[in-house]
């Protein structure tokens, strides 16, 4: 969101400072402008105007867009005439007035109509949500302490593991299953009323055991099980489990051993150190691995900084946020939850019913408070960006846009990231990256 760029996004800025506005102020967000001109302002509107439509009007004895003024105005279409004249000049005395009562829009106005004698008076009212005064804190003041990441062995040794896991050979055997073993299972759960619940079955679910992927306690209600058997047994749903339908409820399940197969891991040696890596040897391997931990743990140390320091400067910033601002976040929020849920194969109906609420529910519940954050961090990075004259270059842009077509093969893709809107939200996003950046350097303590 670009506030401060609203402004020269939709409108043409003229110097206009003959015409009349009174102002009212419902609230801290919103306001409400009279504009009125008259002739002397309205003349070069007319003329524009005359100018633009005349050039498709035939006048005997005159090349087309060479007739005389009077005469081309007679020849005119009235209405259509008083119309472009109208909106032509709306356009014009709008954003000069907002500018002149030191407004920022969120959005185009609502455009009334008061009173129009044609081309020598005209008033009309614009209704219109603003941007509200922003206090900043001394944000150069504020210092932070960014962690350097650390790896450790045993984060090592966990991604060893679970690199010899995903080599492991799975062999059916017939024993009752164990820890370590992978089951392939059906199951289903039900509720106190033995009501079957929507979303806690599956059937042909492979399974690792001990791997606490599931619910607390469903794994050890398998382990001793054997193939083809039936188990039935009781779990209760942690009391912070995502589905708030069901956290700290006790659900019944009824599930049935398939398969049961004995996972069996290579051997961690350099043949096996070879087969998963451009690697020599397991020393190798570990060296590798603690390199990729340590750069993905330091940018997850620095996005957690920034995220926080942000977070801090949003806390301390006074503002108030038209809810329009608010809502149209809530809206794409919601956009791009049902886009990831298309592509996980879910409908947003289907995940609603999980969670036992209704979207407008959904919306107020969970996406009103996260919206309303980040249209406040998003206004208090567009005011230190404006304050400490962060830009973006031309050049910048370009680089960054080659980049992107560099990973994005697809036609279509590359088509998109064309499209003026894209360079913007590009560019946007690039100066929040930027603006960030500069914050940190701020906080860093010395």
């Amino acid at each position: 969101m670009e506030v401060r760029n609203f402004l020269q996004a939709g409108y043409r800025l003229l110097e206009w400072t003959l015409m009349h506005v009174e102002i009212k102020r419902p609230t801290k967000t919103s306001a409400v402008l009279t504009v009125t001109a008259d002739k002397n302002e309205l003349e070069d509107v007319r003329r524009d105007v005359l100018q633009k439509l005349g050039k498709d009007v035939k006048v005997a004895g005159f090349r087309p867009g060479k007739a005389p003024a009077e005469m081309v105005e007679k020849q005119l279409n009235q209405q259509l005439y008083q119309q472009e004249f109208v909106e032509e000049a709306v356009q014009r005395l709008y954003p000069n007035a907002a500018k002149e009562q030191n407004l920022r829009p969120i959005d185009r106005p609502d455009i009334s109509l008061k009173s129009f004698v044609p081309f020598n008076d005209l008033t009309f009212e614009a209704k219109v949500d603003v941007l509200g005064e922003v206090k900043l804190p001394d944000y150069k003041k504020i210092k932070m302490e960014r962690k350097t990441a650390k790896v450790t062995k045993k984060d090592i040794e966990e991604v060893i593991e679970n690199l010899r896991t995903q080599s492991a050979e799975k062999k059916s055997v017939k024993r009752a299953a164990k820890n370590g073993d992978q089951v392939m299972i059906d199951f289903n759960g039900k509720d106190k009323d033995g009501k079957a619940i929507k979303g806690a079955d599956g059937k042909d679910y492979p399974l690792m055991l001990g791997s606490n992927t599931f619910i607390p306690g469903f794994e050890e209600n398998l382990v001793g099980k054997k193939p083809e058997e039936e188990t039935t047994f009781d779990v209760t749903f942690p009391k912070d489990y995502g589905v708030s339908s069901l956290a700290g409820e006790k659900v019944t399940f009824t599930v049935t051993i398939k398969d049961v197969k004995e996972v069996v891991k290579p051997e961690l040696d350099d043949t096996f150190a070879k087969s998963v890596g451009p690697v020599e040897s397991v020393d190798q391997l570990r060296s590798d691995i603690e390199k990729e931990l340590k750069t993905e743990k330091q940018r997850q140390a620095d996005t957690a900084f920034e995220s926080e320091l942000v977070r801090k400067i949003t806390k301390d910033t006074k503002m108030d946020v038209p809810q329009a601002l608010i809502d149209d976040q809530v809206e794409r929020m919601m956009q791009e939850l049902k886009q990831n849920l298309t592509y996980r194969g879910q409908t947003i109906q289907e995940f609603l019913e999980a969670k036992g609420v209704s979207e407008e529910e959904y919306k107020k519940q969970e996406l009103a408070k996260e919206a309303e954050e980040r249209v406040k961090a998003s206004i208090v990075l567009s005011e230190i960006a404006e304050k400490e004259n962060i830009q973006i270059t031309p050049e910048e842009l370009e680089i960054r846009l080659q980049m992107l077509k560099g990973q994005y093969k697809d036609p279509q893709m590359q088509e998109e990231l064309n499209k003026p809107e894209s360079r913007h939200n590009i560019a946007s996003r690039m100066l929040s990256e930027k603006t960030v950046a500069q914050l940190a350097a701020f906080a860093a303590k010395s």
